[in-house]
Formats: structure tokens, sequence, C-alpha cells
């Protein structure tokens, strides 16, 4: 299935939670990375293709301060190739004692147009980062270097991150609850789903607001299903109207 704007969308118009539940369906239990903060939770919604750096432990002999003057730096690399659109996720070991990255370099990701930056690990200069209108998730604030404790060895291989597996081109999407990662294959009928599955918890949150119990309508039986058709319709005419009138 193709990834287009038309999945971006859908995918930007619902959230991480219903997500899990999809892939749920899917038969896929572990694609939520858990325990991750976003820097600034103003920031848009993040939706893109995953574009992929791998780092393992650092060793002093060979990760010394004067490695990002080689322009073939896996780190620097990344920075500058990935993909406008993509969001690129970063395989840290779990470990926030050094810094996956800094200012500067999420500065450069945001103005080549990427989609976001993740990390299971922790950014440096994260209070200027949050002053970003970018979508950056970590675990915690780290000041040291990344060199004290990683060392980038892969651009573009599947990785681990937070323990959820991810794939070159797997579907990023995070909002302030976290990031859920969405095999390519699947995205345009997780989309299609996550879309409708949202139109109708809308509707039960209408009618719960409205005083209503859960019982019959969440899930729903027959009556609820066909009042949810008729909520629908009346929604989609009305977006329909409000379209043509614009």
């Amino acid at each position: 299935m193709a990834y287009n704007d038309n999945v971006r969308n859908k995918l930007a118009a619902v959230s991480t939670a219903t997500l899990t539940t999809v892939l749920l369906k899917h038969g896929l239990r572990n694609a939520f990375i858990g325990d991750l903060k976003i820097l600034n939770p103003a920031a848009p919604r993040m939706v893109g293709p995953a574009y992929t750096l791998r780092y393992i432990p650092a060793r002093e002999d060979i990760d010394h301060i004067n490695v990002f003057e080689d322009r073939g730096h896996p780190q620097r690399r990344a920075i500058e190739e990935c993909p406008e659109g993509h969001v690129l996720v970063i395989d840290s070991r779990k470990d926030h004692s050094a810094a996956s990255a800094g200012g500067i370099l999420v500065t450069r990701l945001f103005k080549r147009g990427a989609a976001g930056v993740v990390t299971d690990g922790g950014f440096r200069d994260s209070p200027d980062i949050a002053e970003l209108p970018f979508p950056a998730y970590h675990v915690a604030p780290s000041a040291p270097t990344n060199l004290l404790r990683h060392h980038a060895i892969d651009l573009n291989v599947p990785i681990g991150c937070g323990d959820v597996p991810v794939y070159p081109g797997d579907i990023v999407v995070g909002d302030a609850e976290g990031v859920v990662i969405i095999p390519a294959a699947i995205a345009e009928d997780v989309a299609d789903e996550a879309f409708e599955q949202t139109m109708f918890e809308d509707f039960v949150q209408e009618q719960v607001m409205a005083g209503r119990s859960i019982f019959g309508v969440y899930p729903p039986d027959a009556a609820a299903k066909a009042e949810f058709e008729r909520w629908r319709l009346s929604r989609i005419n009305a977006q329909t109207t409000m379209r043509a009138q614009a």
C-alpha cells in the first residue's frame, strides 16, 4: 500500500491510542514506544516514514572529539540525508546518559523539512529544541555529548527504538501520548480503519457527554450502530456543505 497525502492526513487526525487498538486487530502488540516525551507540545502532529540511525556503545580510541570533522560520520550524514517529510528515528539503546543529538542538529533537520525526530535516549540543548515548531521526542534531557556513550554505526537499517522494531519506511506517528510505528505494508489500511474508528469514538464521546450510559453504545448494539450511521452521514453532509461554501 502506498503512503500518500490521503494516508498522511488520516493518520494526522487520529490518536496513537486509536492506532494501537487498530494495530492490535492486525495482530501487532509491540508498536508503541513508551516513556517518550515531546519537547514542544505545541509542535505539529508528527507523521512520516522512518529514516533510521543506529548507535552502539562508544569506545574511547574511536569516539574522540575530532570524528565530527569527517563528513562521512553517520550521525552527521543522518542529519543531512534524512529525506524531506521523513522522521529520523534513533536507536540509542534506551541510554540517555549522553545525548543522541543536540539543538544545532535538530534545527538543521527542521530546516531541511523533516517531519520529526525520535530517540529512546535524550537530547542536549533541550530548552532550545523545545522552542522549535518541530516534533522532537526523547526520554529525558542529557547535556553530555553523544561521544561519551554512543558510536554512530548504521544508517537506514532495521533498528530497535524503545524495544519497538522500526524498519526504514515504516510510518511513524506521534502525539502528546507518544509514538507509534506502523508497518509500511499496512499503513493505508490502518489509516482508513483508525479514521473510521475515530469518527465512531467522537460519536460515543458526544453521547456520553450528554449523559448516556456506555452500555449498548460502547461497544454498540444494533440500534446504536444504526444511530451512528445516521450521525456519520449528517457529519459528512455538513462537511461537504462547508467545503462547497468555502
